[in-house]
């Protein structure tokens, strides 16, 4: 849907930000159309131009106009001559549909370069009704942009949609700009704790928040541009800017335009989930997304959920300075995990400051003095809490709800992700969907493999499956907690005899030289195949470290590979053989 905004103040911040929210946060409209423009907001320079279109008003010109086109590509059009504030709304009306015309269209010609237009609006080029491809790929996340590659090389004309931002949540709001954050914190706590190490960085440590935002924009910002580049470089791919819904199993609309195809897939991703609870809509939540654009430090920062990204933005707050609480329902943090793990990253948090409420049922929200009041009915404390912000860490919602599925015969589950068998093919046998929004993994590293195995098995005849991939992943707190398959209440629920052995951080040299003594060690064995089904290292490295672990899990060879293994010298690794050749049994 193109949206007009037409008001007198439809150029300045006021515009920008209606703009902005509705293209982020309004499911049916992909464009903006923004007229009458006599003054302009910094902000429009971020639209990209395929989502907004500035018309100016009649012998009027920007003096950084210019500038804009060079950073953001956005075209700029007069409206007719003689159009003046009042006059330009009539004109142009006038002009609407040859605008929407020119929005639809303008991928199938050159662009234009930045000028002003002092006549109405004629298409250059007929715009065509259909095209056709071979295949098209719905998202460019972490999925979609290598297999447009893999079938752009295997001769298949493809086409690679996207109405945001090419890279997917990772690149863009995720792992990347997280974990420069999260390095950026890192920093800030070694150089509080610095004397430890008979380091002197003087009587206090600053942290310039606009500066790490600024350094996190960059890292994220190259790496989007990376991708924009590799998917306009690929052969026999093109990519289009616009959202895609499904007019039947073999066809799209993409702006207003029907594109059709043999193969379609899916890689569309999920965005935060917005709990429906009491007063939300008075404080303004933050969500994952939302934190990308803090350029400030927030007095007291309220997290609702206590879980991985929760958790995440809990102690890097922290360490930069911002009083934080965490509110989860469960009664214990990382509820997926063993209890153990559980207790051991909640004393890791409340170790640096963190306040945790556990237990947590009938959360509601008001505007306070301070910003936020929460209340809660706790097990241990009830309460309320006052705070500057907050951020909602309570899941992920797929980005099902506006692709048009059930005209493709496409099933999704109760909770909207689409259902897809082994080979990841949905209901629709010309379908198949990829990353976050099947269902089938939350993590990038599952959305990659989600794109080999639907490559393996259409152009190289190998027969890939979902259920061969072992559960892998982090919690990226400092130290971080690495996870390989099985938990140990997991194991104990199979009824399977089993060994487990332990080791805490505090024995391990390098954890000790480092001065990074907090967690330990986990592994549990099978004790009739000594396969190892699983492990959970929290500590120095242990995102890393349980690579090691694996890689011999997926070449189905036995625990002593590693136990009779002689690894370098000081590392935690080295201790992996250790804790094996020390394993008892899970009693």
């Amino acid at each position: 849907m193109i949206l007009w905004l037409t008001t007198a103040t439809a150029g300045g911040p006021f515009g920008f930000r209606i703009a902005r929210k509705l293209l982020v946060y309004a499911g049916e409209i992909d464009h903006v159309v923004v007229t009458d423009i006599a003054a302009l907001d910094d902000g429009f320079a971020n639209l990209p131009e395929y989502a907004c279109t500035l018309l100016l008003r009649p012998l009027r010109r920007h003096p950084r106009f210019g500038e804009y086109s060079e950073r953001a590509g956005i075209v700029a059009y007069r409206a007719r001559p003689g159009a003046g504030a009042r006059g330009a709304g009539t004109s142009l009306a006038t002009d609407r549909q040859e605008t929407e015309t020119r929005i639809k269209c303008e991928r199938w010609r050159p662009r234009l370069p930045w000028h002003t237009i002092t006549g109405s609006f004629r298409a250059t080029t007929e715009c065509p009704m259909s095209t056709s491809y071979d295949a098209i790929v719905i998202g460019a996340g972490q999925a979609g942009p290598p297999l447009a590659e893999r079938l752009g090389q295997a001769g298949h004309k493809t086409a690679i949609i996207e109405r945001h931002l090419v890279g997917g949540t990772c690149v863009n709001v995720g792992c990347i700009p997280t974990k420069t954050l999260v390095g950026s914190a890192r920093v800030a706590y070694m150089a509080r704790n610095a004397a430890e190490f008979g380091v002197g960085v003087g009587p206090s440590v600053e942290v310039d928040m606009g500066r790490v935002k600024a350094r996190k924009d960059q890292i994220a910002g190259a790496s989007n541009a990376g991708v924009g580049a590799w998917i306009e470089g690929m052969e026999n791919v093109t990519l289009i800017r616009g959202h895609a819904k499904f007019n039947d199993p073999h066809s799209v609309d993409v702006n207003g335009e029907t594109l059709k195809a043999e193969r379609f897939f899916i890689d569309v991703g999920a965005r935060a989930r917005i709990p429906d609870m009491p007063g939300l809509e008075q404080v303004d939540p933050l969500t994952n997304s939302g934190m990308m654009q803090v350029d400030f430090l927030p007095e007291h920062l309220l997290i609702v959920g206590g879980s991985y990204i929760g958790l995440e933005f809990a102690q890097m707050y922290r360490r930069f300075g911002s009083a934080v609480t965490v509110v989860e329902m469960n009664d214990r943090l990382i509820a997926r995990e063993d209890s153990d793990v559980s207790e051991a990253v909640r004393d890791i948090l409340e170790g640096e400051g963190v306040t945790v409420r556990l237990g947590a049922e009938c959360i509601g929200f008001e505007r306070g003095e301070d910003g936020v009041r929460m209340g809660i009915d706790c097990r241990d404390d009830s309460t309320p809490i006052d705070g500057s912000h907050l951020l909602l860490a309570v899941g992920r919602t797929p980005n099902t709800h506006d692709l048009g599925l059930g005209h493709a015969g496409i099933e999704t589950n109760a909770r909207g992700y689409i259902t897809v068998d082994d080979e990841l093919r949905t209901s629709a046998p010309n379908i198949w969907a990829l990353g976050e929004v099947n269902g089938r993994g939350a993590f990038t590293h599952t959305s990659y493999n989600d794109f080999e195995i639907v490559a393996a098995n259409l152009l190289d005849g190998d027969k890939r499956r979902v259920s061969d991939r072992i559960a892998c992943y982090g919690l990226f707190i400092d130290p971080p907690l690495g996870r390989v398959g099985l938990t140990e209440r997991q194991v104990r629920e199979s009824g399977r005899p089993a060994l487990i052995g332990t080791r805490p951080m505090s024995r391990v040299g390098r954890a000790r030289e480092f001065g990074e003594t907090r967690g330990f060690i986990k592994i549990l064995v099978d004790a009739e195949t000594e396969h190892i089904l699983g492990a959970s290292v929290l500590g120095l490295n242990g995102d890393e470290v349980v690579h090691s672990l694996l890689d011999v899990m997926y070449a189905e060879q036995p625990y002593t590979v590693v136990s009779r293994a002689t690894h370098i010298h000081p590392t935690v690794t080295e201790l992996l053989p250790t804790v094996l050749q020390g394993l008892e049994p899970l009693r």
